[in-house]
Formats: structure tokens, C-alpha cells, sequence
């Protein structure tokens, strides 16, 4: 939990955002891993724009008080350690679909 003290219209309000959020890229990874390899670089791409959303949610919470400058450091450490990995699988899945449609016969 982010802290023990969230007001009500903090836990009711951006915190839910900040939930769903969290939920929906876990939802969007899970499905890219166990879809086709075509199919994956649109879930990702989505992902990846839910990831900087939640970067910027996280942000706003620290520019209003809601959460203390540790807690920000640490949310947003991790979040940016998730946003490079998904770029890199980004990467990964444009680069396989170049090389395949260079060489048909691979794959």
C-alpha cells in the first residue's frame, strides 16, 4: 500500500487510477507472453504508454504531498527498471519482424 494515511478522496481518487493502472499492464504483459509473436508488439506498445501514465501518476502524488520523496525514488526506480524492459522487448519484436520479412524462410 502506498501509505496508511491517505485521505479518502486520495484513496478513492488517484490511488484507484494508480490501481487500475497497475492492474491493466500487468494484464496487457501477461497476455503478450502467451500470445502469437505477432499479436505481442501492439499489447506492448499499449503497455508501454500505461507504464509512462503511471510514471506520471506517481509523480503527481509526490508534487501533492500524497506520498514522501523515499516512497516517490522507490515507485519510480522500479517503474523506469519496467519502462526500459518493455522497450527492449519492443526492440526485440520490431527487429525479429524486420529480420523475418528480410529472410521469409527463418522463423
Amino acid at each position: 500500500m502506498l501509505s496508511p494515511k491517505l485521505s479518502k478522496r486520495d484513496r478513492f481518487g488517484i490511488y484507484v487510477k494508480i490501481e487500475n493502472s497497475c492492474l491493466e499492464i500487468m494484464d496487457l504483459i501477461i497476455e503478450a507472453a502467451l500470445v502469437s509473436k505477432p499479436s505481442k508488439l501492439q499489447l506492448i506498445l499499449v503497455a508501454r504508454v500505461k507504464i509512462e501514465k503511471l510514471k506520471r501518476f506517481f509523480r503527481m502524488m509526490y508534487e501533492l504531498n500524497i506520498i514522501e520523496y523515499k516512497k516517490y525514488i522507490l515507485f519510480q526506480t522500479s517503474l523506469q527498471e519496467i519502462s526500459k524492459d518493455t522497450n527492449n522487448w519492443i526492440s526485440y519484436l520490431k527487429n525479429t519482424r524486420a529480420t523475418t520479412s528480410e529472410n521469409p524462410t527463418q522463423e
